[in-house]
């Protein structure tokens, strides 16, 4: 039987889920939701860096990932820190779509699904 681990866990949700090989994290947004979306960008895929290293991979092994952006004409300035931020050679599959995020100065979220090392 497979395991699960789930790590930072709480009441709503885990930060990290581990199974069958494979790395799920929780919806990740930027440090400070009063900057801008290239600031907001950056320090969200920061954050994405560090849950990565701490479930025992790295954003090389990034199988998809669902990017939400609140308007789609931030659309290029988040691409922008995107691909300098992604290892070449290992972009994912990827999704980018526009909604309504849980707060209005939020600007961009993202889900992310890797392989283990």
């Amino acid at each position: 039987m497979a395991t699960i681990e789930r790590m930072e866990v709480g009441q709503r949700m885990s930060r990290i889920v581990k199974h069958n090989e494979t790395v799920y994290l929780c919806g990740q947004v930027g440090a400070d939701a009063n900057t801008d979306i290239t600031e907001q960008t950056r320090t969200m895929l920061n954050k994405v860096d560090v849950l990565l290293e701490q479930a025992g991979t790295d954003k090389s092994y990034i199988l998809s990932a669902t990017i939400y952006l609140r308007d789609m004409k931030d659309f290029a300035a988040m691409n922008a820190v995107w691909d300098s931020w992604i290892p070449e050679g290992h972009a994912p599959a990827r999704a980018c779509v526009e909604a309504r995020l849980a707060r209005p100065e939020l600007l961009v979220e993202i889900s992310v699904v890797a392989a283990l090392q």
